[in-house]
């Protein structure tokens, strides 16, 4: 099975200031989302991309292409590694936040409608905007056809990165664990955090969310049988014994 790092792009101007940027141009990343993006790229930088897809928004693309700048040239005789490499997915964008684009959280969360999106985010429609399950649906979808064409071109032990945004994020990891869009604001997804999803016959398996420090190595196709990873996407009947440190 092929594996997928989410990523979330890094703190931007909009973040720092406490305004929902939804699809706004022009937000980019802040000094500190650009040194975020360039520390998870190290982090990834040991695991050869077969693919690297992220939402058309600046702040994204500017995160992508931190991750992209520390990958290693790839040699073409590999099968796991595509060296075009760089995909811009539309249906990775973030969620259509309509009238509530632009405006501070503080503000929004003042709203009726702020209640039911912390509650019920499944009966949750922006005004002038998208639905929450309309996001999830689009989103869950994309990451899973690109997974299954990473698999099917470059084989099981592939892995490739999505870089997305929070509640894109949030809502693909609620679908791998099997949990109600109504429950996914209990996930946390930082800044240029690292969350990790396979893919398996079975059922998805999730060994990290939200992740941004630490050896990211024990993904690399060649290591990953090593490091106790299943091919099959069975759970190992007790816990196994781990990643090699």
């Amino acid at each position: 099975m092929a594996t997928v790092i989410l990523v979330r792009h890094g703190r931007t101007t909009a973040n720092a200031s406490g305004l929902l940027a939804g699809r706004t141009p022009g937000v980019l990343l802040d000094e500190t989302g650009r040194a975020q993006a360039a520390a998870t790229g190290a982090r990834i930088a040991s695991v050869p991309l077969a693919r690297l897809v992220t939402s058309p928004l600046e702040r994204c693309v500017e995160t992508a292409a931190a991750i992209r700048a520390q990958q290693p040239t790839a040699p073409f005789d590999d099968p796991h590694i595509d060296p075009s490499l760089d995909v811009i997915d539309e249906d990775l964008t973030e969620c259509g936040y309509g009238a509530w684009q632009n405006r501070s959280l503080a503000d929004l969360a003042k709203e009726d409608l702020w209640t039911t999106v912390q509650t019920q985010p499944s009966a949750v429609t922006f005004p002038d905007g998208e639905s929450m399950a309309a996001m999830q649906a689009r989103a869950v979808a994309a990451v899973r056809r690109h997974d299954a064409d990473v698999e099917r071109e470059f084989g099981q032990g592939a892995v490739w990165v999505a870089v997305s945004h929070g509640d894109i994020i949030k809502a693909v990891l609620a679908d791998a664990l099997g949990m109600h869009l109504d429950l996914f604001q209990r996930l946390a997804v930082g800044p240029a955090s690292t969350s990790i999803i396979s893919y398996g016959k079975a059922r998805p398996s999730v060994p990290i969310i939200n992740s941004d420090a630490g050896d990211l190595s024990w993904l690399a196709p060649s290591r990953s049988a090593a490091a106790g990873g299943s091919q099959t996407g069975d759970a190992t009947v007790g816990g196994g014994a781990g990643r090699a440190s």
